[in-house]
């Protein structure tokens, strides 16, 4: 029986080596936390961030994403640059803006959402203007300092328009599409995919009642929201920033093929929303923004650097930049997963 005190004394010592070795280990797989802000209030456009959060897929990837509700696709890009937040969804177009001035503060887009970006100008389907050309001599409306309104001017100088003969009249968000259909502006400058569901929100139907004339489909070649993160998180946690688009990548598909349970997710999230409206919102902008012939070749999350150099070049003709970012400065995409991941067939 003496051999047994020796024999546990060799166990207690492996077992204590075994507890040393595992804490680092253990200590290795932390979650890194990351703060996430969307570009606006709870939409269906956003449904993808929460499924890929409620369906473990950044637990998955050891994240711990904490989504806040956003102030404007623009706004999102400067949370993100004071250091609050890490990453969020928010617009290129501010990127490059931004980048012209501050390119070591600036996040880095590192999945491209709105292929197509969302530009757009509306009139009732009886207005007289039918093409771009019309639109001189008319009242347009916007918000202040909207970017559908400053991209305006690069939309102008590609079509022959004299900018002149253009009158802008200011308006709060929300007053964009009463105005227009009590004819107090002749057309409005929109994001189509908010302009779009409060049209159905007021009873109109956007596809029969209204005329839309984008931008991307009259030369402009902007790309506009998708996931950019913090260069402090790309230099610092670039496993986080990969495992991040890839939780978002494998959510966004998820989405496409069975819509409704993303949708009946993200109702668990805000049971304020909509879900028919949200719905709708979602279909509606995959369809018309994210889903394009330019996705089903490069896949989901990418951008052509010929067609964003193009698109910096055209922001630069409206806002005057003080320097011309390179396409590598604005969107970073060693963080994508396979190109094989990232097709999807679109339903549409």
């Amino acid at each position: 029986m003496k051999p047994i005190k020796p024999l546990l004394c060799v166990m207690g010592t492996a077992i204590a080596a075994a507890l040393a070795l595992a804490a680092p280990a253990a200590h290795a797989q932390e979650a890194t936390k990351i703060k996430f802000t969307l570009d606006w209030k709870i939409q269906g456009v956003h449904a993808w961030f929460y499924l890929a959060q409620d369906k473990g897929y950044f637990k998955d990837e050891k994240l711990d994403v904490t989504i806040d509700q956003g102030e404007g696709s623009a706004a999102s890009v400067t949370r993100v640059m004071t250091g609050a937040y890490q990453a969020g969804f928010g617009d290129i177009n501010a990127i490059v803006q931004n980048a012209a001035t501050r390119p070591a503060e600036t996040p880095v887009m590192v999945y491209m959402f709105y292929n197509r970006a969302p530009f757009a100008l509306i009139m009732k389907s009886d207005s007289p203007i039918k093409t771009l050309k019309d639109v001189e001599g008319k009242k347009l409306g916007s918000p202040a300092g909207a970017a559908a309104s400053k991209v305006f001017t690069a939309l102008a100088k590609k079509n022959g328009i004299d900018e002149k003969k253009v009158e802008w009249l200011n308006m709060a968000p929300n007053l964009q599409e009463q105005m227009l259909l009590r004819g107090q502006v002749d057309a409005s400058a929109v994001f189509s995919a908010t302009s779009y569901m409060n049209l159905v929100a007021q009873n109109i139907d956007p596809d029969r009642d209204i005329r839309w004339i984008f931008y991307n489909d009259h030369g402009l070649d902007l790309y506009s929201n998708g996931v950019l993160v913090s260069q402090q998180l790309v230099k610092e946690k670039p496993q986080a920033v990969s495992g991040l688009v890839r939780a978002i990548n494998r959510a966004v598909k998820d989405c496409v093929a069975q819509p409704d349970p993303c949708i009946d997710n993200l109702a668990k999230n805000e049971p304020l929303i909509n879900k028919d409206i949200e719905k709708r919102r979602m279909l509606y902008t995959l369809k018309s923004l994210v889903l394009t012939k330019e996705v089903g070749e490069i896949g989901l999350g990418d951008v052509k650097d010929d067609r964003l150099a193009r698109a910096i070049t055209q922001l630069d003709e409206s806002y005057g930049l003080p320097r011309s970012p390179a396409p590598a400065e604005v969107f970073n995409r060693s963080f994508l997963p396979p190109k094989a991941e990232r097709i999807v067939k679109s339903p549409f």
